[in-house]
């Protein structure tokens, strides 16, 4: 998984989903902003959360995109390895092998 890729293709698809259809792009983007902004959870938790869902989930742009985002958050890359390692005791061998993932995303990602 090249993630820089990723995160290029969760923006053309974005731009594309907003020329088709603006009013659900912006609902979404507003649901999301909403969502991941601070609140009694700070943002940095929220990203490591769906850092960790993603994970689960399989899902190679979810990755990509949560590990960028919660290290603009503050996150460092010990606590984005211990997300990978909650969630494989929780789901099993699938998010194991999504270490992989997980480990590409903060080798592109990490500022050093």
């Amino acid at each position: 998984m090249d993630a820089k890729q990723k995160l290029d293709e969760i923006n053309s698809i974005m731009k594309e989903v907003s020329n088709d259809d603006t009013d659900f792009q912006s609902s979404f983007m507003a649901f999301m902003g909403s969502t991941m902004s601070g609140g009694s959870l700070d943002i940095k938790t929220k990203e490591l959360i769906a850092l960790s869902l993603g994970i689960a989930a399989r899902c190679e742009w979810c990755i990509s995109y949560h590990v960028n985002a919660a290290f603009a958050a503050g996150a460092t890359r010990k606590e984005l390895m211990e997300v990978g390692y909650v969630t494989v005791l929780m789901y099993g061998s699938q998010a194991l092998m999504e270490l992989n993932n997980l480990m590409d995303a903060i080798k592109q990602f990490e500022q050093k």
